[in-house]
């Protein structure tokens, strides 16, 4: 997971993978299928950890959650534990042809993101709105993720978070 995260899908070799793994290339392919199939493993299993998006419905007030919301992505972003950013929501914006499938499933687990933001949202907003927000959000998310891996630090994108927060505010106002 972490060689993909850091490098993406097509900047990872077989080779890499068969020296991170300790296995030789056909074991890979018998476990996994492909190295598609590998990388879709990590990305489900990079999907389970903890992030920005969990228990979000716990909270009393809008603001509140999206203000965690934010704080949880610039934890996620810069743990010193992971590699910076995002790998969800900066893996494979651009792809060679032949990855088009396995970029398509990448946007498909990026709107389930903003699907789940705006399911969260509608506890406080109409649903067409709380879509609306929630889009604005993931924009943000996705911003946050090419910075970190840019290079800002942690309170660099707080700061950013201060401003979206704003900015969610003034659009439910």
């Amino acid at each position: 997971m972490h060689l993909f995260w850091r490098h993406g899908y097509e900047g990872v070799s077989l080779n890499d993978l068969t020296e991170a793994i300790g296995v030789a290339p056909p074991s890979i392919y018998s476990a996994f299928g492909s190295k598609a199939g590998l990388y879709r493993e990590a990305l489900d299993h990079y999907f389970g950890l903890p992030g920005a998006l969990k228990d979000l419905g716990e909270k009393e007030t809008l603001a509140e959650t999206v203000d965690t919301l934010f704080a949880r992505a610039v934890d996620a972003v810069v743990d010193p534990s992971g590699e910076r950013g995002c790998m969800i929501s900066s893996g494979m914006l651009q792809t060679a042809a032949e990855h088009s499938d396995l970029a398509k499933e990448l946007a498909d687990r990026r709107n389930e993101m903003r699907l789940a933001i705006a399911g969260t949202l509608q506890r406080w907003l109409p649903e067409d709105r709380a879509s609306s927000v929630a889009r604005y959000i993931l924009a943000v998310l996705q911003g946050l993720s090419v910075q970190a891996r840019d290079g800002s630090t942690r309170e660099e994108l707080k700061e950013v978070t201060k401003v979206a927060s704003a900015g969610v505010q003034a659009m439910i106002g």
